[in-house]
């Protein structure tokens, strides 16, 4: 079988653009928007009325992307390729009423979302980003890309204890950063500061989804530079490597002849259960879908045909073997960074892939000439879960559950082998064009 791997170590460099021109979901889905663009792809309002006509197409909801390509001659009933991911990270959150203090000291109120490594947010300088929804309705990005925050852990001299029972965190009260110096604290500061920085008048802004990141930039470590730390791989990595496969896809010499029509779909609110209208488990994908079905001329019974014949590939990241905890994982599944991709199993479902689809991928991992790694949980700690399972059991869709080694899930810095990202998006690659 023959071997293409459009990408290569650039690819990396490129992901390494990517994280910190992506601090939100709302900043990632633009950018692979953008991307998606210079493809020749253009955007479709849910609004409008929806054509047939081939070439490729995206929704933007929030913090999703759906993007698909149609190629010429596509019947009303073929079959989907799909890569889902999702563009959410675990963080800190501004509440509705941000600003507070204490002592001496201007504080911003946050939230935690999802579940992140809380003591990773500790002593590092943040940065503050995402949606700013302005009284007409109209939104703005926003990005301060600087020291702005930092959440200052306690002295050792005031807490002798966390040499020997650890590091201890109350959400509540030990994870409000520090922001600047003084008493005269007074509500609207914080988004004042944010009208100023975007050049808004004042008082524009109604509402706001804004979430910390850390601002040290992703870097190239080791003595031969083979690993990457950086913010947001878990799971922005796929998004882009998704990203750029259905580029990829849409631009090759195969376009027109494509059997299936490839599609990226990057979902909001993984780290938080799906449940939104920008989340696996809404109606998106199947709205969307359903609706290219229908604008080539398609009947139910066309769908029902393409959704039968429609495979998703749930790409997100998994945990490579720790060096320090190898008894914290299966004893004889080790997946390797620097290994190439891992096909995720769980025979309760938290992971969707059965035999079949994992035929599918390795399939597409021996096009690619990638090679590719089994995970599983050990079986006596609990399993983690993806929008697999959801996408499959919404839509009826096969689904099969991917993605990259790393250590450091749910910290601010997390970290991979510097040639999984491209091994990932060559499979990607490979799968889509079927």
């Amino acid at each position: 079988m023959s071997t293409r791997r459009p990408f290569d170590r650039g690819h990396t460099d490129d992901l390494m653009s990517f994280l910190p021109a992506s601090p939100s979901p709302y900043h990632a889905v633009a950018n692979a928007a953008e991307r998606l663009q210079k493809a020749g792809f253009r955007q479709v309002a849910e609004t409008d009325a929806w054509d047939g006509t081939s070439g490729g197409k995206y929704v933007l909801r929030g913090g999703a992307i759906i993007a698909w390509y149609v190629p010429e001659g596509a019947a009303p009933h073929t079959p989907f390729r799909i890569v889902g991911a999702h563009t959410d990270s675990p963080n800190l959150r501004v509440k509705p009423l941000p600003d507070t203090g204490a002592h001496g000291w201007r504080q911003v109120a946050v939230e935690i979302y999802g579940g992140p490594l809380m003591n990773s947010w500790l002593d590092r300088d943040l940065g503050l980003a995402g949606r700013l929804t302005l009284r007409d309705g109209s939104t703005h990005l926003v990005n301060v890309d600087r020291p702005l925050l930092r959440v200052p852990q306690l002295a050792i001299h005031l807490d002798r204890s966390v040499s020997t029972e650890g590091l201890k965190l109350d959400k509540q009260r030990h994870l409000q950063p520090v922001w600047g110096l003084g008493d005269d604290v007074r509500d609207g500061d914080l988004i004042a500061f944010l009208e100023q920085e975007c050049g808004l008048a004042a008082g524009s802004v109604a509402g706001w989804d804004l979430m910390t990141h850390s601002v040290e930039a992703p870097a190239y470590l080791g003595r031969d530079r083979e690993l990457v730390a950086g913010p947001r791989m878990d799971n922005l990595l796929s998004v882009h490597a998704g990203t750029a496969a259905l580029a990829a896809v849409a631009t090759g010499e195969q376009a027109a002849d494509l059997p299936y029509i490839p599609v990226l779909a990057a979902f909001d609110h993984e780290e938080n259960g799906s449940q939104s209208d920008t989340g696996a488990d809404g109606p998106l994908l199947g709205s969307v879908l359903e609706r290219s079905v229908f604008a080539r001329g398609g009947s139910y019974e066309d769908r029902a045909r393409a959704f039968a014949g429609t495979v998703c590939l749930s790409s997100d990241t998994g945990h490579a073997v720790h060096p320090n905890y190898a008894e914290r994982h299966d004893p004889t599944h080790h997946p390797r960074a620097g290994g190439g991709p891992i096909l995720k199993v769980n025979v309760n479902n938290r992971y969707a892939t059965d035999g079949s689809g994992r035929a599918v991928f390795a399939a597409a991992c021996e096009k690619a000439g990638v090679p590719f790694q089994s995970f599983v949980s050990n079986n006596s700690m609990p399993c983690g879960t993806t929008i697999g399972p959801i996408t499959a059991a919404r839509h009826g869709i096969r689904t099969v559950d991917i993605g990259v080694a790393i250590l450091s899930m749910h910290s601010a810095r997390e970290l991979c082998a510097a040639d999984d990202p491209f091994l990932l998006a060559n499979a990607l690659t490979a799968f889509l064009e079927g």
